[in-house]
């Protein structure tokens, strides 16, 4: 499985996610960003990475970890 992170980005008039370093889109393409996001929160989780949600300016709107947060960070 491929560590790099998931990316939810706006390409070509759809939604989509993709790995990080590869061009093949995870699970299609989506209609709606909500759906996106969902499916690819649920990616990240599954390969223990970050979840980054790109807006429809391409620019980075948020960022989820999943896995790879130190234990002695407080909050």
């Amino acid at each position: 499985m491929p560590n790099g992170d998931v990316h939810t980005v706006h390409r070509d008039g759809t939604w989509l996610n993709e790995v990080e370093g590869q061009h093949a889109p995870l699970d299609g393409t989506f209609d709606r960003k909500d759906d996106a996001v969902a499916a690819g929160r649920k990616d990240a989780d599954a390969r223990g990475v970050e979840h980054v949600i790109h807006g429809l300016d391409g620019q980075i709107h948020e960022k989820n970890s999943h896995g790879h947060d130190p234990r002695n960070v407080p909050g």
